[in-house]
């Protein structure tokens, strides 16, 4: 009976917390296709509900091109951290060598300094290198600052998969290379799904980063920044900030729903040590 009243307080809390949460989003919907007026009461008044898709298609219009420069910014920001961490992961899981201990407690301690503390010099960097006010440098930063957290977070997964398998394979004649992409990696692809939604995620929502190295030029901009530079920036219109903000929003749940099953799966990956 206990154990029965303790379950259904934490379904109640759970289910509070995530209509909490779902909340704001709900107001944010609502003002995205709701004329102002029929809103300025609070979004729960449905005496007038006129829904209309126009503010969508308008900011559509003006946050276009920042959208497809975050897809330029996205996928190789995500996929190049992670080929590249998975591979420094599975040295660090599985092979002995001078100073490695020392190394990867550097790696992790990289994690821990914030984005403030590294934007003149980042910004000075990208800047010397021509690279300032292109995709590239949001490319080259965040496949740079994604690679301590997906080494570690790859590193305790890869550390928690069965050893056999591999040394039954090198019994077999199998290369480290050919053990590593015909063996770990497929074991790996839930901590890899977990990985590709959470880089992906805040490659998406970078703010910091993109104000710094693209503030100005639309070529460059993501959408992110488009938002704040192009919609409302000398006539605010709430609506069409909402609906601006639903646009840049859909892409990232999108692949959460997709890729929802293997980040469950994969976030055992935080819980392993090594």
């Amino acid at each position: 009976m206990k154990l029965r009243l303790r379950s259904i307080v934490i379904h109640v809390f759970a289910w509070a917390l995530a209509i909490a949460w779902l909340f704001p989003f709900v107001g944010l919907l609502m003002a995205s296709f709701r004329p102002i007026p029929e809103i300025i009461g609070g979004w729960w008044n449905f005496g007038q509900f006129s829904p209309t898709l126009d503010k969508f298609g308008s900011a559509f219009s003006k946050i276009g091109t920042g959208l497809g420069n975050s897809v330029l910014i996205a996928v190789p920001g995500t996929l190049i951290p992670m080929f590249v961490a998975t591979l420094a992961g599975y040295g660090f899981a599985r092979f002995s060598f001078p100073v490695r201990d020392y190394l990867f407690l550097t790696i992790v301690l990289l994690m821990t300094i914030p984005q403030q503390m590294v934007a003149i010099p980042i910004f000075r960097i990208m800047l010397g290198l021509g690279l300032a006010n292109t995709v590239s440098s949001l490319i080259l930063l965040h496949s740079a600052w994604g690679l301590p957290w997906i080494i570690l977070f790859m590193r305790n997964f890869i550390s928690s998969l069965p050893k056999e398998v591999e040394e039954a394979a090198r019994v077999d004649g199998a290369s480290d290379f050919k053990v590593f992409f015909r063996i770990v990696l497929p074991m790996a692809l839930p901590a890899l799904g977990a990985v590709a939604v959470l880089q992906f995620m805040w490659v998406w929502n970078d703010f910091f980063f993109a104000v710094l190295l693209c503030p100005a030029t639309v070529s460059c901009m993501p959408a992110t920044v488009a938002l704040i530079r192009t919609i409302g920036r000398f006539e605010f219109d709430p609506g069409l900030l909402a609906a601006g903000s639903v646009l840049v929003m859909l892409v990232p749940v999108a692949m959460y729903a997709v890729l929802q099953r293997y980040y469950i799966r994969g976030m055992v990956g935080w819980t392993i040590k090594g």
